[in-house]
């Protein structure tokens, strides 16, 4: 067996997409996961990529625009070349709009969207009944519609990346020997494992609760109101979440945090009344310090390198941080942008 020029630690979307975007370049590449693929938080329901508020631009909202404009061709390749589809679409987001004060900043923003989105996607003020019936409740009578925003499914996504994987090549193992250039990409227990190393904290975890309902509506935009996000997937289930709980003592236990998250679903669009809920999840997060993506080489360990950190918008940001994290293995080419580098969380 040849040697593999890259090993990637870590099977969640961050490890999954940057081996995909290796092996594409030819690279001979081994992944790792003694969980398997999509076992952490990469393994949950709701799958919203959607932008930050087109305002105070910088790296950081910079690389996330580049890389939800790079999803649709991402995620058409992986289906092509594996046959199983991610779920993805880009079907835009509604956000009600309840007072005054939100109206004018939203108003604000269809022009900063027109500066730092350009032609490629617009954020705009309309009013709800001009956009028939799914739309949820607004104050105001007025909503905001992004025509950025998509949706996919995590887990089918992971599974569409094991499978155009496996297709040139390379499969999932449990454990594998350090060969070539070494990526780990191993989410919350990353980063505690970066924690030890640097005997300060570079990052941890944040607990969701997300809930799957058997409801379809067809392909409309996601929804975001009362500060869930409500997104209708391709497979005639719609996905709730979530909470954001930075103390907990069972990851992976939900509770009455997410009955009430139901709940407040169904009172901000009431038509989610009588849904059945077919799954209820939980995990953690990786969340960085500085709440980007830790990208990069691990300092003073040479050949071995970090992605980690998606919190909550790692399948988002997984297209451009594979392809930035590809340039750097393969053709030594930094494009790490700053503010992502573990020397910026230290």
């Amino acid at each position: 067996m040849a040697m593999a020029d890259v090993t990637v630690r870590g099977a969640g979307i961050f490890g999954l997409s940057i081996a995909w975007l290796c092996a594409r370049r030819g690279a001979h590449v081994q992944v790792a996961d003694p969980f398997g693929a999509g076992a952490g938080s990469s393994g949950g329901l709701v799958g919203a990529l959607a932008p930050h508020v087109p305002e105070n631009w910088n790296a950081k909202k910079q690389f996330q625009l580049e890389s939800l404009l790079m999803a649709e061709s991402f995620w058409e390749e992986v289906e092509a070349t594996g046959g199983v589809s991610a779920g993805y679409g880009r079907t835009g987001r509604l956000q009600p709009v309840n007072d005054e004060r939100t109206l004018e900043l939203a108003r604000q923003r269809e022009v900063t969207a027109r500066e730092f989105w350009k032609d490629e996607a617009e954020w705009r003020v309309c009013e709800a009944a001009s956009l028939g019936p799914w739309v949820p409740p607004s104050a105001t009578g007025y909503v905001i519609h992004d025509t950025l925003s998509a949706r996919m499914h995590p887990r089918r996504a992971c599974a569409a990346l094991v499978s155009a994987l496996a297709v040139m090549g390379v499969e999932v193992q449990a454990e594998a020997p350090d060969q070539g250039k070494v990526v780990h990409a191993k989410g919350y227990a990353g980063l505690l494992e970066l924690n030890e190393s640097f005997g300060k904290p570079v990052g941890g975890g944040v607990k969701g609760q997300a809930a799957l309902l058997r409801f379809h509506e067809g392909e409309v935009p996601q929804l975001y109101a009362d500060g869930l996000h409500i997104i209708p997937h391709a497979d005639g289930t719609l996905a709730i979440g979530s909470t954001s709980e930075r103390e907990f003592d069972d990851g992976k236990a939900t509770d009455e945090k997410l009955d009430d998250v139901i709940e407040r679903a169904r009172a901000a669009v009431p038509v989610l009344h009588g849904a059945e809920v077919i799954e209820r999840w939980a995990g953690v997060r990786p969340r960085a310090k500085s709440r980007a993506p830790v990208l990069g080489a691990w300092p003073g360990r040479d050949g071995h390198y970090i992605a980690n950190g998606g919190f909550k918008i790692g399948f988002g940001m997984a297209p451009k941080a594979g392809q930035v994290m590809a340039d750097l293995l393969l053709e030594g080419k930094d494009r790490v942008p700053e503010g992502f580098r573990v020397e910026d969380n230290l």
